[in-house]
């Protein structure tokens, strides 16, 4: 990775296929540009990707390591850390940015979606929520 790496963009000003692109590579945790191509709906062509990944790293959102005569791509951050963001994008776009009127708001959803199992998982997460001082 070059030393002079620009500052991390904000996920917010990446383009549609910059995102999926991103999401492709927390999800895989890493891949090369052909790996890339196969994971992609309505792929652009294999220079397309290409171009992407090296605008993203760029961005400061991949990096790549050598593997023999292929490139590797990862994310720079981690799938909790894009997680967290995401979440954060969800409850503020749709909940006000709260997660009471999320969690209720699954609670609501028709019947048999959210099943004893996912109930206690539920309760299980509140319990150590408050345990941890949240």
């Amino acid at each position: 990775m070059s030393p002079k790496r620009r500052q991390r963009v904000a996920w917010e000003t990446l383009g549609a296929r910059e995102r999926e692109i991103l999401e492709v590579l927390l999800a895989r945790t890493e891949a090369t540009a052909a790996e890339m191509l196969a994971s992609l709906k309505n792929p652009p062509s294999y220079s397309s990707v290409r171009a992407m990944l090296a605008i993203l790293e760029e961005k400061g959102h991949a990096r790549h390591r050598r593997d023999g005569l292929r490139y590797v791509y990862a994310s720079t951050v981690s799938a909790a850390s894009a997680r967290g963001v995401a979440v954060q994008r969800l409850l503020d776009t749709f909940f006000g940015g709260s997660p009471a009127r999320a969690v209720a708001t699954l609670l609501e959803l028709p019947d048999g979606a959210v099943d004893e199992t996912t109930m206690r998982e539920l309760r299980k997460a509140v319990l150590a929520a408050r345990s941890a001082g949240r």
